[in-house]
């Protein structure tokens, strides 16, 4: 009984969190608008793309909603950006691995939902060993809105051409924990150490922001859309049909 009434105020005190919580944007700053959005293959041929939210291989342990087609798309600016990044290291024996960039506000809903059934920890040994999943949204690891959702902001690593394998960055994507933070120290090796940093100063040389609590996080600094959340779907259709949707505007435009 006594566990009963724990759990329950709990889910209470997490519900009551939540509808506490300011709403970060309102319904003008959601667009369906793909148009200036680009498949990252296309301008980033080199990159290698796993994106995780596709397969059932996540935090979550589902396919997250939103991923129709395992393809990572990014504004424009962004991934000229990155295909920058992409050059400067393939310089240096590595290509890049994409876990994921754009992510729908559908997908990060269904992160919304998932934290909230506290009884759901299929994942918990690979992805919050430490963490209590009641605590995610006070702790920054599950929030409402994403920057990724704003269309330039990239998850990824560096793969190294001459072993064929994952740079060694002493901690996995979307691992949710202090040894994530790119200034942890802890148990890291030197050689993993340098690892994290040569894959920051690429990205900072090259335009983009770190975030403090994840290694594998960038922004680019100057974004596009710095306070709009895009909801189409992340697959090939949503950026070819307002791409040519955009073309046929601006055909009629010119008779």
């Amino acid at each position: 009984m006594k566990k009963k009434l724990l759990k329950a105020l709990a889910i209470g005190a997490l519900i009551l969190g939540l509808n506490a919580m300011p709403a970060a944007v309102d319904a003008n700053s959601l667009s369906n608008d793909a148009s200036d959005f680009v498949l990252l293959s296309e301008v980033v041929p080199d990159a290698i793309q796993e994106i995780r939210y596709y397969s059932t291989y996540n935090f979550v342990g589902d396919r997250i909603d939103g991923y129709t087609e395992p393809v990572a798309l990014m504004t424009r600016e962004a991934a000229l950006a990155l295909k920058n990044v992409s050059d400067y290291v393939m310089q240096h024996g590595y290509r890049l691995k994409i876990y994921d960039a754009y992510r729908p506000q559908k997908a990060v809903d269904n992160f919304v939902r998932w934290a909230e059934d506290i009884d759901d920890t299929r994942m918990k040994d690979y992805f919050y060993p430490l963490e209590d999943k009641t605590h995610l949204f006070e702790k920054g690891y599950i929030d409402r809105y994403s920057g990724h959702s704003r269309g330039s902001t990239v998850d990824l690593t560096l793969f190294d051409m001459s072993t064929g394998k994952e740079v060694d960055m002493g901690g996995t994507f979307d691992y949710f924990g202090v040894k994530s933070h790119p200034d942890y120290v802890g148990d890291l090796t030197e050689a993993q150490l340098n690892n994290r940093k040569f894959l920051r100063d690429a990205m900072i040389r090259h335009g983009f922001k770190p975030l403090e609590t994840e290694w594998w996080h960038f922004t680019l600094k100057d974004e596009p859309y710095p306070d709009t959340y895009f909801t189409f779907d992340s697959n090939t259709k949503s950026v070819k049909a307002d791409r040519h949707s955009k073309k046929d505007k601006h055909s009629k435009g010119g008779k």
